[in-house]
């Protein structure tokens, strides 16, 4: 979590900070034209390639990257342990009303099935197939991200060539020529830059 805000801190003030001692101005790379062409168009190539469940997850995995981090396996270690003693001292039954104090849904949902009396590899089947069924989840959202970042350079190029076509369309026009130079070049660098820094 911590690296991941790092990350981003680092290779964004990496970024500006040359621009800025090489004599140029933040705001110059401030382009609302540039932006929404690249994130816009990013988006729509995303939505057209990905399912509504993915990239639902994909969102919804966002917040464990820069603000909750990785499960705490050590706690849910513990959590199995006081179980187990519990079962071994006052049988299966007891375990069920510990069941309302387990956090972790899967592990909640299982133990619900121990205390059921289901066949021991019935249950290893079911919780491995569950297990498979997260994991491909998982990755299809991760997937979305990488979708994204192949996307978002591209779609910057796309952008640079706009910019380009509106200069040479307003050649007799000099007031006109900064702006669409700007457009041209501030695309690329939302392009790229969004998607090594940030979706990659």
């Amino acid at each position: 979590m911590i690296l991941s805000w790092l990350g981003v801190i680092i290779g964004v003030g990496a970024i500006l900070l040359g621009n800025v001692l090489e004599g140029g101005h933040i705001e110059q790379l401030i382009q609302p034209t540039a932006a929404m062409i690249v994130f816009g168009g990013t988006i729509g190539a995303v939505l057209l390639s990905s399912s509504t469940p993915d990239f639902v997850r994909a969102l919804q995995g966002l917040p464990r990257v820069f603000f909750k981090g990785l499960p705490d396996h050590t706690a849910l270690i513990t959590e199995l342990s006081k179980l187990a003693a519990l079962a071994r001292r006052e049988g299966l039954v007891a375990m069920d009303k510990a069941l309302g104090s387990v956090t972790n849904p899967f592990l909640q949902s299982h133990l619900r099935h121990v205390i059921d009396g289901y066949d021991p590899a019935v249950l290893a089947e079911m919780m491995e197939e569950e297990i498979e069924h997260h994991e491909e989840e998982a990755l299809a959202a991760a997937k979305v991200w990488e979708t994204a970042g192949g996307f978002s350079p591209t779609i910057g190029i796309l952008g640079a060539v706009l910019g380009l076509i509106h200069v040479m369309a307003n050649l007799s026009d000099s007031s006109k020529l900064g702006a669409g130079i700007a457009v041209a070049f501030v695309a690329t660098v939302y392009g790229v830059g969004g998607a090594n820094l940030v979706l990659l």
